[in-house]
C-alpha cells in the first residue's frame, strides 16, 4: 500500500487504541503485548494460503502433507 498521509495515520492509529480499549474494556481483560513475532506469523499464515488458494485455482492439487 502508497503512502496516505499523516493525517489518515494518525487517524488509523487512534481507530486501532480505540478498538483495543473497547474490546479491553467490554471483556474486562487486561492488555497484552502481542509482539511483532505474532504479526509476522500471521502475515506468513494468510501469505501461504493465498498462495495455496491460487494454486488451487490453477488446478494443482495439494493434499495436507506437502504444506506442514
Amino acid at each position: 500500500m502508497g503512502r496516505r498521509g499523516k493525517k489518515r495515520a494518525l487517524v488509523a492509529i487512534g481507530h486501532k487504541i480505540l478498538v483495543a480499549a473497547y474490546f479491553i474494556l467490554k471483556d474486562k481483560t487486561a492488555y497484552k503485548e502481542l509482539g511483532a513475532a505474532y504479526l509476522d506469523n500471521r502475515k506468513k499464515d494468510r501469505q501461504i494460503q493465498r498462495y495455496l488458494d491460487k494454486l488451487k485455482e490453477l488446478g494443482v492439487e495439494i493434499n495436507k502433507e506437502m504444506v506442514a
